[in-house]
């Protein structure tokens, strides 16, 4: 993008390479005090971190409109939703004998939790509740086994025939699966930040679902629906990498445990995963000496002088990532 049009937009390139939001008011409540920027900044996207290579994501730039009415460029990822840099699964164990290599994790109350045999076995316990029995004399575990199980087990009106069974779907029902993702290459800030409907964030009005993306392609979802999914008296667990598969959305994470594609930073920050929809940064959440930032704001936000503005993902256990965004995303 030339100059010229950053500046229409109310953008000036520092020299720092960051991009500072000059039409951002000095009252909001999530600028910040550092001495060296005035006017909170962040950094465009930067398309050589995804992973292209592999022919599972390309990226093109297009004209797009924002929700703040900005007209701007976006990049616009196509992708397989299927990771190139790790492998899918295991979701669920066979048996109640079988260690963690045989199955995912779940996310229960800020904990994650691996889902092995005994996790399984002790599903009533755990949940204070006689009616979890997923298994039969042997032990083997009842795991639906085609794409109609998966299709119908997910389900939101679920029937009592899959009652008590791990909700497994695979990779080979999703081959011809394509989503499109438009991200503003240059992040335009606002004043009011946008809170997404469902999760911790806030409630939210009209700002879409889907958190953003990460590097291998792969969309960061809203919170998986651990109640309903549980109320159901069904499992969905998430491999170890936090995702797992529906057949209209493909792969999915719910969760960051850091096994996609990552760029590390030269300063020891954590590292960046990806990008969320107003094409602000999302790192993670610990940096390399194993410590989380104190000063997140509602968001998940902060800047600093090396990357301006941008976001840290939630814990795993939270089945979360961002609360909202920052920046305006494209319509």
């Amino acid at each position: 993008m030339s100059n010229s049009k950053i500046q229409m937009l109310g953008f000036v390139i520092l020299t720092t390479g960051l991009i500072s939001c000059a039409s951002c008011s000095s009252d909001d409540s999530s600028t910040t005090d550092d001495s060296e920027f005035n006017e909170l900044a962040v950094l465009e996207v930067n398309a050589n971190y995804f992973t292209t290579g592999e022919g599972s994501v390309s990226l093109t730039t297009v004209p797009c409109t924002l929700s703040d009415g900005t007209e701007t460029d976006c990049y616009q990822i196509v992708t397989t939703s299927t990771p190139s840099d790790h492998s899918m699964g295991p979701w669920c164990p066979d048996n109640i004998a079988d260690d963690t290599e045989a199955g995912g994790i779940w996310l229960e109350s800020g904990e994650v939790y691996d889902v092995d045999g005994e996790f399984i076995e002790n599903m009533a316990s755990f949940y204070n509740d006689s009616n979890w029995l997923m298994y039969d004399e042997n032990g083997d575990i009842y795991v639906t086994d085609s794409e109609e199980d998966c299709i119908n087990a997910a389900n939101p009106n679920v029937g009592e025939e899959y009652e008590n069974f791990c909700v497994e779907c695979l990779p080979s029902y999703i081959t011809d699966v394509s989503q499109t993702f438009l991200i503003p290459i240059t992040p335009v800030l606002q004043n009011s930040p946008a809170f997404f409907a469902t999760g911790p964030g806030g409630p939210g009005s009209n700002v879409p679902s889907t958190r953003g993306i990460a590097l291998n392609g792969v969309e960061f979802s809203a919170p998986a629906p651990t109640d309903r999914i549980l109320g159901a008296y069904t499992l969905a667990p998430f491999d170890d990498a936090g995702g797992h598969i529906n057949v209209h959305q493909g792969y999915h994470y719910h969760a960051a445990t850091g096994y996609s594609t990552k760029i590390e930073q030269e300063d020891e920050h954590s590292a960046l995963f990806g990008y969320a929809l107003d094409g602000i940064g999302i790192y993670e959440l610990l940096d390399a000496n194993g410590e989380a930032p104190t000063d997140l704001d509602e968001l998940r936000g902060h800047t600093d002088d090396v990357r301006g503005y941008h976001y840290h993902v939630d814990e795993a256990g939270n089945n979360n990532f961002i609360n909202g965004l920052k920046g305006a995303y494209a319509i």
